[in-house]
């Protein structure tokens, strides 16, 4: 690894953090798999020359997504459909409350680690575990699977249920580390 040990900074102005939902059910072709950015978002990452000796924070504005992207639908998204989505988002999904994650445990796997700790969301704290990627050009990124209703969310519905969030949603960051 040729990133120099230290304390790393990062946010939306080095890298993306990202959420990813698919749509399910009946209606599902009326609906579209989402690509929300999170906004507002701060990480601060340790590297130790001894990976259990490094840890990860990340602490996301739950009233900051922003729809990038609907895939599929039968009609395409306008900036108005993107707008309903973030306030329901806003409202009724994760009701503008902070979500945030923080290692307890910090693993050498190949050229990257391996991060067990604590995610909180919408009050609730839950063991949450995922592969970090760190590269030799300095970037880092993740990409884990979240489980809605573990953490007690019920993923969204509509139209009586025919169209339906999948329970997993997938959450991505690339970033730059820049000390």
């Amino acid at each position: 690894m040729s990133i120099e040990p230290g304390t790393y900074a990062l946010g939306p102005e080095n890298g993306t953090l990202s959420v990813f939902t698919e749509r399910t059910g009946a209606a599902a072709k009326a609906g579209h798999n989402l690509h929300f950015d999170v906004t507002s978002w701060t990480a601060t990452v340790t590297i130790a020359d001894d990976p259990s000796a490094s840890a990860i924070e990340v602490t996301a504005d739950g009233g900051s997504l922003k729809v990038v992207e609907g895939v599929g639908g039968m009609q395409s998204l306008d900036d108005g459909n993107k707008a309903d989505i973030e306030q329901t988002v806003d409202d009724e999904i994760l009701r503008r409350q902070p979500v945030t994650f923080r290692s307890s445990q910090v693993t050498a796997n190949g050229g990257g680690w391996h991060a067990e700790g604590d995610l909180t969301l919408l009050g609730a704290t839950r063991p949450f575990a995922f592969e970090v990627r760190l590269g030799d050009d300095g970037s880092i990124g993740a990409e884990a699977v979240l489980k809605q209703t573990l953490w007690g969310l019920k993923p969204y519905s509509t139209l009586f249920g025919a169209l339906k969030v999948v329970d997993e949603v997938t959450i991505r960051v690339d970033a730059g580390l820049s000390a």
